[in-house]
């Protein structure tokens, strides 16, 4: 039988400024610890810490601007495009532009704060 998620959790998120986070699928809401599944609501001007996460990330924008700094450079991603980092990469997200940014988070394996490896403040 399938499995309907009626509401995301909820959790905090790291950051300069108040960002949603919505979990559908995860190690929070449905206990899977080898998927996560996120919405993203981040307004403008927040700002995560540096992580070198031990998990794959795909990131699908579907409104405004995410940008992403890596080690050797940055890049923006804008509505309908996506972004994968790998395993073992220095990035460091944040929403500068005007609007924030609106996007999927998918993380194999599922997000952990074991994992993620931010930088220290």
């Amino acid at each position: 039988m399938p499995t309907l998620i009626e509401a995301p959790a909820i959790i905090e998120a790291a950051g300069t400024k108040p960002k949603r986070i919505e979990e559908y699928v995860g190690r929070v809401r449905s206990q899977h610890q080898n998927v996560s599944v996120a919405r993203m609501v981040s307004p403008q001007g927040w700002v995560e810490p540096g992580q070198r996460p031990e998990f794959e990330e795909i990131t699908v924008v579907l409104k405004g601007t995410l940008h992403l700094e890596y080690e050797g450079g940055s890049l923006q991603a804008t509505a309908g495009q996506a972004v994968i980092t790998h395993p073992g990469e220095w990035m460091r997200y944040s929403t500068p532009e005007p609007g924030g940014a609106e996007y999927v988070a998918i993380c194999l394996p599922a997000f952990s704060m074991d994992t993620v490896h931010r930088d220290a403040d």
